[in-house]
């Protein structure tokens, strides 16, 4: 059976979930059964479980947990029992299979805003760049940042960068970019340090569907040129 995950208050109305301090799919795939089984299976005052790189955090109201569990001495230690035994749910209930979603890239010189920054510190062209920027899926980790920012890796060594040094205060929205190891997209237009390498027109949040997010955490994404 895999180690249990350490579990710590996160202020007075959530605790974190940390399965290990480190980026890894079978982590990921740890926190993200453990959010989809609390969501199916939610306790008194549960608002959200919402899965990171390698832990969840789980909202609840404080009122409502602690009513309905007034054996424990505090809500955080019921709520710290009942995810224990949501773990153990967990075995038999393993997370959902991703969707394999496919996102067309334009990566022209006026959408690429640092791609050819990214090819001079690779030693590559952008024509190589961006092969290998395509040549493979990418696993939607986690959600955050900006609604419908998904985090994604990894991105083949060969092409990784730093953020830049000095961050864009307007980012275009469906700028793509790279981060280090990670790419993202950028639901909508903000300040940002990512490197920009092209822009999309697919819409990543809309607000008004009843899933406003097109990512969900482990999902696989390949970025397609156009």
């Amino acid at each position: 059976m895999p180690d249990l995950p350490k579990i710590s208050p996160l202020g007075d109305n959530a605790v974190t979930v940390d399965f290990g301090n480190v980026i890894s799919i079978e982590l990921n795939d740890r926190a993200i059964s453990l959010a989809e089984y609390l969501t199916a299976h939610p306790f008194p005052g549960l608002i959200e479980a919402a899965p990171a790189y390698s832990s969840v955090s789980v909202f609840y109201d404080l009122i409502t947990t602690s009513s309905a569990f007034p054996e424990y001495s505090t809500a955080f230690e019921a709520v710290r029992v009942l995810i224990e035994h949501s773990l153990a749910g967990t075995q038999e209930t393993p997370a959902a299979n991703g969707r394999l979603v496919e996102i067309p890239v334009d990566f022209g010189a006026d959408a690429a805003l640092d791609l050819e920054d990214v090819a001079a510190n690779a030693r590559l062209s952008t024509g190589q760049v961006v092969d290998l920027f395509t040549g493979t899926n990418y696993r939607v980790y986690m959600l955050g940042f900006l609604p419908g920012f998904a985090y994604m890796g990894e991105v083949d060594e060969r092409i990784a960068m730093p953020r830049r040094q000095t961050p864009r205060l307007k980012v275009p929205k469906g700028s793509v970019g790279i981060a280090g190891r990670q790419t993202g997209v950028y639901p909508l237009e903000s300040p940002g340090g990512w490197q920009i390498i092209g822009r999309t027109d697919t819409e990543l949040f809309t607000p008004e569907d009843d899933s406003p997010c097109l990512l969900r955490p482990g999902d696989n994404v390949r970025f397609v040129p156009r």
